[in-house]
């Protein structure tokens, strides 16, 4: 398999392995498309991992397969890479990308799918398909400009150039270099932290945050009020919540406890 799933508790881990460059061909974006399926119906996930196995993470798609499809196969390729980004933007639990080499092409769009992009000091980032002659087809036009605004997204895709981890991370890229060896340490202890509150509220943030690149900013306000209220009602309560309740017995005089 070039795409493997194991779980650990309630992370899931997505390892793509095709070496040496995990490139995307068809099999495995068919095999990333089960795995998604997967991941959909199993019960218990609380935040997922993509990564890759060697020293890449996914150097993009396969050129020398491209070369040799049909229109109609170009056409089924296209709308297979970008369904299965979007497949992963659309998780509703917190998606982690841990990268190191390459993440280039459609490597690069499966990073940006991501939530949150950890890396190693080896990490390189592009979207190389300009000087190809082609663009980004799997959501590089749309999710790089939102993420670290127009200009700069517009300069590494018109050039095509790659981005190294430190400046990746100084224009808001990545979220964090690690070391070399601790890269999946790093990503367990990040989406434990994520998941450590409940369910439900964790969801419906993510939804909610997503929803603010989607539309006008009534939409998501409209939003926002429309998942915050079932949660306020009848959401899972924590101990957190609880200690900031105020006492039946109270004073009426008693001033609220703040919240920072």
């Amino acid at each position: 398999m070039s795409v493997e799933v194991h779980y650990e508790d309630e992370l899931a881990w997505v390892r793509l392995d095709r070496p040496p460059l995990n490139l995307f061909d068809t099999a495995q974006q068919r095999q990333a498309d089960a795995a998604l399926r997967e991941l959909r119906g199993a019960t218990g996930v609380r935040a997922v991992v993509f990564t890759g196995a060697g020293g890449h993470f996914s150097a993009g798609g396969d050129i020398a397969e491209m070369g040799t499809l049909t229109p109609a196969q170009v056409a089924d390729y296209a709308a297979r890479i970008s369904r299965l980004t979007r497949e992963v933007a659309a998780l509703p639990v917190p998606v982690i990308a841990a990268v190191r080499g390459y993440a280039l092409g459609g490597g690069c769009e499966l990073a940006l799918a991501a939530d949150i992009r950890i890396c190693t000091p080896t990490a390189r980032f592009g979207l190389p398909e300009i000087p190809l002659g082609l663009i980004p087809g799997a959501g590089g036009t749309q999710r790089l400009p939102r993420l670290i605004g127009l200009s700069r997204a517009k300069d590494i895709l018109f050039s095509g150039r790659q981005v190294t981890a430190t400046e990746a991370e100084r224009i808001g890229l990545v979220d964090e270099i690690v070391p070399e060896d601790t890269l999946l340490d790093a990503a367990r202890t990040r989406a434990r932290r994520y998941t450590a509150g409940p369910p439900a509220a964790l969801t419906a943030a993510k939804r909610a945050t997503d929803a603010s690149f989607e539309g006008p900013l009534d939409h998501g306000l409209d939003l926002e009020l429309t998942l915050f209220t079932p949660l306020l009602t009848t959401g899972q309560r924590t101990p957190h919540f609880h200690r900031f309740q105020k006492p039946a017995h109270s004073q009426p005089d008693r001033q609220p406890t703040a919240l920072a």
